[in-house]
């Protein structure tokens, strides 16, 4: 498996971002979550999802691990009515015990946000009606390396969806990389907590690949 695969696979996982509404906007929340990870040809895989507050930061940590895969990523940022600021970022990945681990600080986050803070933009932005249908906005973020990544996206209808942890009325958005248009990702963000996934679904050429599903939920104050 390639390592773009893998990053996919670690979070379909984790891929995102700039521009928000400044009004209305929707304010974080603290909590705790877990993700069932179905990925065609693999086991599946539990996903740990925290988002928490600490020192006048936002941190959003992820991680993963099956057999002969793992991976997590860790993000600090600041969120304003303006939008997300990165802070700094920690990833590490490894595939039958070949990987490595990286990191970017504020310098190089200075304009462009990490993957991590960008995915919790984009649910806020897909809460706050940011990108009305029919359009399409894209995004730009930095990837694990520091290198600019785009994607086009578009928030769809909302729409019940049952999930392990409950049924939830989800704020869907879809999302497809502009230099590899059969790559198509469908996010399914909670309806009143920015950040929090309740399920991702990732396609190739036509066929679903991989779904994640929250299975748990700890709301914090």
């Amino acid at each position: 498996m390639r390592r773009p695969d893998l990053a996919i696979l670690l979070l379909t996982l984790l891929l995102l971002m700039p521009g928000i509404t400044r009004a209305e906007w929707m304010p974080a929340r603290p909590f705790e979550a877990s993700y069932r990870l179905e990925i065609r040809g693999w086991p599946d895989a539990m996903i740990a999802h925290r988002l928490s507050r600490e020192s006048g930061h936002w941190q959003s940590r992820m991680q993963a691990a099956i057999a002969v895969a793992r991976g997590s990523e860790r993000s600090r940022f600041i969120i304003s009515p303006e939008g997300v600021r990165s802070v700094n970022y920690a990833s590490g990945y490894s595939l039958l015990g070949i990987g490595g681990d990286y990191r970017l600080g504020s310098d190089e986050l200075a304009e462009r946000p990490d993957r991590q803070a960008a995915l919790f933009e984009l649910s806020r932005r897909a809460l706050n009606g940011d990108c009305q249908p029919p359009s399409r906005c894209r995004l730009t973020y930095l990837d694990h390396r520091g290198r600019r990544e785009q994607l086009d996206y578009r928030i769809l209808d909302r729409e019940p969806l049952e999930v392990p942890a409950g049924e939830f009325e989800a704020v869907r958005v879809e999302a497809i990389d502009p230099d590899a248009p059969g790559r198509r990702l469908l996010f399914s963000f909670h309806p009143e907590v920015p950040g929090l996934l309740l399920a991702v679904e990732y396609h190739r050429d036509g066929q679903r690949k991989s779904r994640l599903s929250l299975t748990e939920l700890a709301l914090r104050d």
